[in-house]
């Protein structure tokens, strides 16, 4: 059985340098103002992240060029250099041009077994070139897991399948997908629950890997409240990494300590 992480070891994955989850960063980056745009990394580095990711996926920009021009700024600003990266993308072309930008080691976020086995171990192979970590999505040929079975199955195939090509388990970063609660679906309402629970059971399955998951997708439904939103996502980790989750795509600046939240 792998250890349990405890919270002194999570690893808060900044999320604010990405286009299509920050309207602010976003807004920049079309504007070509990447002076203002590394301000944005270096605010996140200062409150606590330890990772950033950094996406560049919007119709309307060059994706490649909008990645390799931010990942040369901020390599070439110390105090955000000593962070590593994960280079975020949908499509491989952009994420390996990322990688090239990328001093130390990198993460890519993400491939899966969307397009099947043998495109994902091709992807997987050439992250083992690049000496890159790799989030690994809970999404297969069916589509992505929502229950903490289907979570666990995914999972488990795509470890044995990594293991089996000798990549590092160390360099597996599992998503088992945190889906939206309380959104007056009733199927919805086990989702954070699901989530925990599959944690558990993908720690002891297999060995070495970790576990994160994007935060602020378990609270989409109260989007604008934000007292509520900063409760439920600190509620959820005080569960999920005793579970096993050990990071997490979070707004570093914007979580509460869990004894210090108001009941109300």
């Amino acid at each position: 059985m792998a250890s349990t992480p405890s919270s002194a070891q999570f690893v808060n994955i900044g999320e604010r340098t990405n286009v299509t989850g920050s309207a602010a960063f976003k807004k920049l980056i079309m504007a070509g103002n990447y002076a203002k745009a590394v301000d944005v990394a270096r605010q996140q580095v200062e409150n606590g992240a330890q990772v950033i990711d950094v996406n560049m996926d919007e119709g309307l920009l060059d994706a490649l060029e909008a990645m390799t021009t931010f990942l040369k700024l901020i390599a070439a600003e110390p105090d955000i250099a000593r962070v590593p990266v994960m280079v975020d993308s949908s499509k491989w072309e952009v994420i390996e041009a990322g990688l090239k930008c990328v001093s130390g080691k990198p993460i890519v976020n993400s491939i899966s077994m969307k397009e099947g086995e043998e495109s994902f171990l091709r992807y997987a192979r050439k992250c083992m070139d690049y000496g890159a970590a790799v989030v690994v999505m809970a999404f297969d040929e069916v589509g992505q897991a929502d229950t903490q079975a289907r979570k666990v199955e995914i999972c488990a195939r795509a470890y044995d399948l990594l293991m089996g090509i000798g990549f590092p388990p160390e360099d597996i970063i599992f998503d088992p997908n945190i889906f939206a609660v309380a959104t007056g679906i009733e199927e919805h309402n086990n989702y954070g629950v699901d989530f925990i629970e599959a944690c558990k059971e993908i720690r002891a399955r297999c060995p070495h890997a970790h576990i994160s998951g994007g935060l602020s997708n378990l609270s989409f439904s109260f989007r604008g409240n934000e007292p509520v939103r900063r409760a439920m996502h600190s509620i959820f980790l005080y569960h999920a990494i005793p579970a096993g989750m050990d990071m997490g795509i979070v707004n570093a600046g914007q979580l509460d300590v869990y004894d210090q939240i108001d009941p109300e």
